[in-house]
């Protein structure tokens, strides 16, 4: 079946299409002391690389709520969210495409500690922030990027 030009399988029986549809993630940017959080991943795909705290929202979730949890369980660290950063898509996740959900937030309480899905989390100056060869997914390589052009400000302690 063709819908918008997009051919859709479509069982002959009973008529179900199949959509195949993005996976949605959030997570957040945070600064402190001039400095980003960064968690280095624990699990393949790109393990050992780095990444904004971020991961895929659950049923149920909003994407705030889902910056909320996944900061919490990669860094102990416990958020207030702010403004939304921006959105991004992603095609190099091996498991899905993805659409990333970024906010701007702030440590409220917690020690900063790895955990979940991270192997370590650490903040980064301006630059200290690992190379792009060094991030796991383009969609965290350009938030970086962002980030140093458009709010260096961000960067000052």
């Amino acid at each position: 079946m063709s819908d918008h030009g997009v051919q859709r399988p479509k069982c002959p029986s009973c008529g179900f299409i199949h959509y195949r549809n993005p996976a949605p993630a959030a997570g957040a940017v945070i600064f402190e002391r001039g400095r980003v959080l960064l968690v280095r991943r624990a699990h393949e795909p790109y393990i050992g690389k780095w990444t904004l705290p971020a991961g895929f929202i659950e049923w149920g979730e909003s994407p705030e709520e889902t910056a909320v949890r996944e900061i919490k369980e990669e860094t102990n660290l416990d958020i207030d969210l702010g403004e939304l950063f921006h959105v991004y898509s992603g095609d190099d996740d091996p498991r899905t495409r993805a659409i990333l959900v970024l906010y701007f937030a702030k440590r409220v309480s917690g020690d900063l500690q790895p955990g979940d899905d991270a192997s370590e989390a650490r903040w980064f100056g301006l630059n200290d922030i690992p190379t792009d060869d060094e991030i796991a997914f383009e969609s965290h390589r350009q938030a970086i990027a962002l980030l140093r052009d458009k709010f260096p400000e961000r960067f000052r302690a």
